[in-house]
């Protein structure tokens, strides 16, 4: 955010147009006499001047184009005070505006510079708002900035629109009325500080506190992506290794069910012909070789 309260709105050594105020200019008040003793231009004036900047690129016509309309900037800027922006830097990006304008303007369109000039003073104290009045943006498309100033002027004191308001402005400005509504808890909303700035028990009531999630940590992430990987490629490639039997084994005891309640050892061993305490061995040697096997994987 540019600061210039303290200082000369306008910068007296600017390589491209040296305004050059004669004189301190301590404050924004004595800023804004300053610019109201300014003369004003006539019209033919005002057309010579111009011609002259666009024919011959003669900056110090710039320089008295400028000048006479900084009290336009300074008209402008008031008006846009209730977004609690400090007046000065509002001023000064009126006066970009004012700057852009001037270079922009044509002589010839039978228009004179003050209406043609409002047009881009608006634009980047429009910008420069938007920009600085919250630290999360509210609006970003054309519509939603129309909305943003247009809605600001229209509400009256501190409650919502009513639904009559709200369709009114929808019609007024062509949006729907929930862009309308949207906007409106946009602006009603305010910053809120994600850590809080004392180190005592309040801390824990921040948003940090309950934003956060352990789980996109990212040692968490890879962590997790790891085992996946081992419950379903390294698990099959393990079982792979296993002769028959023992595959057959290790299934139907850990891997038939999810809740672990598998076949029995007695139950196998019916099934393969063999004694209980045989079947454990099997099963003893075949997690014993899957357990080097997925160690083997994932390293």
């Amino acid at each position: 955010m540019k600061t210039a309260a303290s200082t000369a709105i306008i910068p007296s050594g600017n390589n491209l147009l040296s305004l050059g105020f004669s004189g301190a200019l301590g404050n924004i008040d004595s800023y804004i006499s300053a610019v109201n003793r300014m003369p004003m231009l006539t019209q033919e004036e005002e057309v010579s001047l111009a011609r002259r900047l666009r024919d011959e690129n003669d900056l110090a016509a710039a320089q008295k184009l400028i000048l006479s309309h900084l009290r336009l900037v300074v008209s402008i800027a008031r008006g846009y005070l209730g977004y609690g922006l400090p007046h000065a830097d509002l001023i000064q990006e009126g006066n970009i505006g004012l700057m852009k304008a001037v270079k922009r303007f044509d002589p010839d369109q039978g228009v004179r510079l003050v209406s043609y000039s409002m047009h881009w003073i608006k634009a980047e104290i429009h910008e420069y708002i938007l920009k600085n009045w919250r630290l999360v943006k509210v609006a970003t498309t054309k519509a939603q900035r129309k909305l943003f100033f247009n809605l600001r002027s229209h509400k009256t004191g501190l409650d919502a629109m009513t639904p009559d308001q709200v369709n009114a402005l929808a019609e007024m400005l062509k949006v729907k009325r929930e862009e309308v509504i949207e906007m409106e808890t946009r602006l009603s909303g305010r910053d809120i500080a994600l850590e809080a700035p004392t180190d005592d028990d309040d801390d824990k009531f921040a948003p940090i506190a309950y934003l956060s999630s352990e789980s996109q940590e990212p040692t968490r992430v890879l962590e997790s992506q790891e085992y996946d990987r081992l419950q379903t490629e390294g698990l099959s490639d393990a079982l792979g290794k296993l002769d028959p039997r023992s595959r057959r084994i290790v299934e139907a005891r850990w891997l038939a069910n999810d809740d672990g309640s598998g076949a029995t050892l007695h139950e196998l061993a019916d099934e393969f012909g063999v004694s209980a305490e045989r079947i454990r061995q099997i099963e003893a040697v075949a997690l014993k070789k899957m357990k080097g096997s997925l160690t083997a994987y994932a390293s």
